[in-house]
């Protein structure tokens, strides 16, 4: 069992910045394909950002430029850079891990980001 920990969420004024944190415990890490979602009040969750365990990058044509993920395998952690924000940001950001193994999906309890206008 995998469990994920965000943090870095809070409120920024539309044109700022904050970098979210995913911590994950357990062994594996590494392997995971890692991703940040994001829900808005009445609509469906939608992927942001995904990086795999090679590095490689995807990301949602509405963030690219303006977003980063990374991941640091010595600290479990994977982060998501949000640069140039704006009020359409503004939700609820989650963590997911995707084990192939399993397969076994997981996600964080999410944290809330608000960008005001």
């Amino acid at each position: 069992q995998v469990q994920l920990v965000e943090s870095g969420g809070g409120l920024v004024q539309a044109g700022g910045s904050l970098r979210l944190s995913c911590a994950a415990s357990g062994s594996g890490f590494s392997t995971y394909r890692m991703a940040w979602f994001r829900q808005a009040p009445g609509k469906q969750r939608e992927l942001v950002a995904r990086i795999i365990s090679d590095g490689r990058t995807n990301y949602a044509d509405s963030v690219k430029g303006r977003f980063a993920i990374s991941r640091d395998n010595t600290k479990n952690t994977v982060y998501l850079q949000m640069n140039s924000l704006k009020p359409e940001d503004t939700a609820v950001y989650y963590c997911n891990a995707y084990d192939d193994s399993g397969p076994q999906d997981f996600w964080g309890q999410g944290t809330q980001v608000t960008v005001s206008s």
